[in-house]
């Protein structure tokens, strides 16, 4: 199975891509709705912030920043992304099949739903009492009755404040931290995250002790009341359409805890398939449970970087036993696997969800970043056919005699280029650095891993091309040209993406580089510059019957290896 067949949508059975469509349009409902509530809470909290200079300025800003929500198109918008987004929520938890999950996810759904009811008697207090009750609010309004008449009120307004923001700094937060450029720019919209609820709640504390100070006036009280046409039958109504509506919310929230309830009881009566784990541990999957929520479940860490959006890929696992009954990876988790370029049998253990036995392993840790989630598949670690090659520059330290430490930068960064070309144009793959030369690989990607060698016959030829130009570039600084001795051994090797996650390389380990090393070691003793494997030379098709074969012990290894020493890169058949 090839990458790009995790992208055809044809394939996959119309009731399962019906399921992952849906999946993908609550998934853009969810953020698109949380967009259009950010924006509302962002010009809503701007105007707050104005309450600093003094009221008459904040309602200047707030009939500015709030006129587009005013008007009837702006209201339905919110409403219908206030409707979509918490009922998205509730249904985000009626379809887990377990609670467990990481701090910052709670976090983020229990802030959720906290705040409704921290904004209902002010939602219910102002736009519903205009529109129905037939009050008229104001900032003057408003204030005079959270902090004298009701004086409980600013203490659940702060609190809604830091709620609101938290809950979308969280969502923001583990949306973009799977993008390239939020590392960048996190510090800024920190600061930005920071300053805008400062600013709101010195606002709301200056405008409640303005009407503070104002209702040292006996008619003060009296006067805003009647300008804002609220009376006690009012102020009656206002209470029964909270406690009505408080009521109709919980039991809103009731509703998917309880389908919980009676589809574990429903659950219970039937054998459900089992997940093994690389660890040995086997579980029981609920239908419609995910990998990943069962892992979790289970006490067994495991990366999600993105919360199990489908987003990141740090969820990576690859399928050992059981993949023919899974479907086809389609919507998010297709366009995350063609993205990395994901080899057969990689899935992502936050959007599978088994209905038959399966067995799996994880193939990044459980502390995997966002950098992790980059990193192309195959490159977690997988032992493959290749060709390793060392290229070393002989007499190195003897450049830096009577020579400016410029200067010999200059010449081993001329070396490494020309190498570095060399092996560009040949197929190669720049591994690592090793003082005074490098590691390559051949082979990582050629579909016959025996091309791998033929591509780094080619390659030893041009190096030892481009070093007899560079030492004719280069005749005036130097007493005598530079030399090289190239190592190639053809065989398997665990390859993969290794180091720290910003800077890793896909290297590769194990006796084939071993014995590549020790080859390149022995053109030192057989005073050439080039050894060659005779399996290396066996793969690229080499005939060399005149000349001799050599072996060597290498150190792990129980046999000798053989190997050809020569001065020039031979010519082969394919």
């Amino acid at each position: 199975m090839t990458a790009a067949l995790y992208t055809r949508q044809n394939a996959v059975p119309p009731n399962l891509r019906l399921v992952h469509t849906s999946h993908q349009i609550r998934a853009h409902a969810r953020q698109i709705s949380a967009l259009i509530l950010l924006a509302f809470v962002i010009c809503h909290l701007l105007s707050h912030a104005f309450l600093i200079v003094s009221i008459p300025l904040a309602n200047e800003a707030l009939g500015v920043l709030m006129a587009f929500w005013w008007t009837q198109t702006g209201t339905l918008v919110l409403a219908a992304a206030l409707a979509v987004h918490f009922l998205n929520a509730l249904w985000s938890i009626f379809i887990r099949r377990y609670l467990r999950m990481p701090a910052w996810e709670w976090a983020q759904i229990g802030f959720g739903l906290l705040i409704p009811p921290l904004i209902m008697a002010h939602v219910i207090g102002t736009k519903i009492s205009d529109v129905y009750l037939g009050t008229s609010n104001d900032y003057l309004a408003v204030l005079t009755r959270q902090w004298i008449v009701s004086p409980g009120l600013p203490a659940l307004q702060l609190l809604a404040v830091l709620v609101i923001w938290i809950h979308a700094c969280i969502g923001l937060h583990f949306w973009l931290r799977t993008t390239r450029w939020y590392s960048a720019l996190r510090p800024f919209l920190a600061g930005v995250a920071l300053l805008l609820p400062t600013l709101t709640i010195a606002g709301f504390v200056a405008g409640g002790s303005e009407v503070m100070r104002r209702n040292n006036n006996p008619d003060f009280l009296a006067a805003v009341e009647e300008q804002a046409h609220v009376t006690p039958e009012v102020r009656e109504r206002r209470l029964q359409i909270t406690l009505a509506t408080l009521g109709g919310y919980l039991a809103l929230v009731a509703l998917p805890f309880a389908g919980r309830g009676v589809r574990k009881a429903i659950y219970r009566l039937r054998r459900p398939p089992q997940l093994t784990h690389s660890s040995g541990k086997t579980m029981a999957l609920l239908p419609g449970a995910t990998v990943l929520e069962t892992l979790r479940a289970e006490g067994i860490p495991h990366a999600s970087v993105c919360g199990g959006r489908g987003r990141c890929t740090t969820c990576r696992i690859r399928v050992i036993r059981g993949f023919e009954s899974l479907p086809l990876p389609s919507g998010q988790e297709a366009e995350a696997l063609e993205r990395i370029a994901a080899p057969a049998g990689m899935r992502l253990a936050c959007q599978i969800r088994p209905t038959a036995d399966l067995a799996v392993t994880p193939l990044l840790s459980p502390e995997a970043g966002t950098a992790d989630g980059l990193v192309p598949g195959g490159m977690e670690g997988s032992e493959q056919l290749v060709t390793v090659v060392f290229i070393d520059l002989r007499g190195s330290t003897s450049l830096g005699e009577d020579r400016l430490p410029y200067d010999v930068l200059f010449i081993l960064n001329q070396f490494f280029n020309e190498m570095n070309r060399a092996l560009e144009t040949t197929g190669g793959h720049y591994s690592n650095f090793t003082g005074d030369g490098l590691m390559a690989i051949y082979g990582l990607d050629a579909a016959d891993p025996a091309r791998g060698a033929a591509q780094a016959m080619r390659g030893a030829a041009e190096m030892i091309r481009r070093l007899a130009l560079l030492n004719a570039q280069l005749r005036n600084e130097l007493k005598e040209p530079l030399r090289i001795g190239i190592g190639i051994h053809y065989g398997e090797a665990i390859v993969g993406a290794m180091g720290p996650p910003r800077s890793q390389i896909v290297t590769a380990i194990g006796d084939t580089v071993n014995t590549a090393a020790r080859l390149e070691g022995l053109t030192k003793d057989y005073d050439c510059r080039l050894i060659i494997s005779e399996r290396a030379a066996r793969a690229a098709g080499i005939e060399l019957p005149d000349v001799p074969l050599h072996a060597a012990s290498v150190k792990g290894r129980m046999h000798e290896v053989r190997f050809y020493a020569l001065n020039e890169a031979p010519e082969f058949t394919h």
